[in-house]
């Protein structure tokens, strides 16, 4: 079972506006769509200036989790990494925002009373925050590249926090593994790989918030087609949740030491 998304973009407007480190937090008044599941994704547009180039092409949208979704709003987390999420980061309140969900798959509760870990790496925490809420007393890992993009640990108080100075956060993971446990996690592919073959060695479930380039967000374009051990599956209505143990892989170098993956080509832009 999964909320179904209204049918078509609607049209809402920015209430709120927060930074933390190079993050930026939007919140968008959504009193008429339904709560979202934890996991779920919405695209996003500008309502104005949504384009680029000499003649102002339009920008494809941008897929983006749910951070939170409380009292008829909605937050999102972005960093402005391009020039669809620069766009993105410059509304303020009362600007227009147009979006569409939600949409997808989300987490599925722990199985058979394991503990909830939720690892988060980056911008990748958002999907962690929400689903934090609503589960009983978690423990929550954190990892970003730097002090300055460790600001964004604000958003989930409690967390444990490590930089690429220190580490990785699936260092922190492997000190809580093997256990009577179920991992959730979301992050840049090198991560979420790292996490899939932790849990695997361990022996335990782990849910896989992945990402892809998506440009519809409702399987109609197979843009974010990714593989698993029984086939193709589109992460917009398949996922993005997945099952680790569905997956051979999420991240590789190919013979010539390239990088291959099977979700997230690059972070959202």
């Amino acid at each position: 079972m999964r909320t179904l998304a209204p049918p078509g973009r609607r049209t809402t407007e920015i209430v709120a506006r927060a930074e933390h480190g190079p993050y930026v937090v939007l919140t968008a008044a959504d009193p008429g769509g339904p709560a979202p599941d934890p996991g779920q994704f919405y695209m996003l547009t500008a309502a104005e200036r949504w384009g680029g180039g000499e003649d102002e092409r339009p920008f494809l949208p941008r897929a983006f989790s749910v951070m939170r979704a409380h009292d008829g709003e909605l937050d999102f987390l972005l960093e402005d990494v391009g020039p669809g999420t620069n766009r993105l980061a410059e509304l303020t309140p009362g600007d227009e925002l147009l979006l569409l969900g939600p949409l997808g798959r989300g987490f599925a509760p722990p199985r058979a009373g394991r503990r909830p870990i939720l690892a988060g790496g980056g911008v990748g925490i958002a999907p962690l925050v929400v689903w934090g809420d609503v589960l009983d007393q978690p423990l929550t890992l954190l990892g970003f590249r730097d002090a300055a993009h460790a600001a964004g640990a604000v958003l989930i108080p409690d967390a444990r926090v490590i930089t690429d100075d220190d580490g990785f956060v699936t260092d922190l993971l492997r000190d809580e593994l093997p256990g009577h446990v179920e991992v959730y996690a979301c992050g840049p592919p090198p991560m979420l790989e790292a996490v899939r073959a932790l849990a695997a060695d361990n022996g335990v479930p782990a849910q896989l918030a992945m990402e892809s380039g998506m440009a519809c967000g409702y399987g109609a374009c197979f843009g974010c087609v990714v593989p698993t051990k029984t086939g193709y599956v589109r992460l917009c209505v398949d996922g993005p949740v997945v099952e680790a143990d569905d997956l051979d892989h999420v991240w590789r170098p190919d013979a010539a030491g390239r990088h291959q993956n099977a979700g997230l080509d690059a972070p959202r832009r």
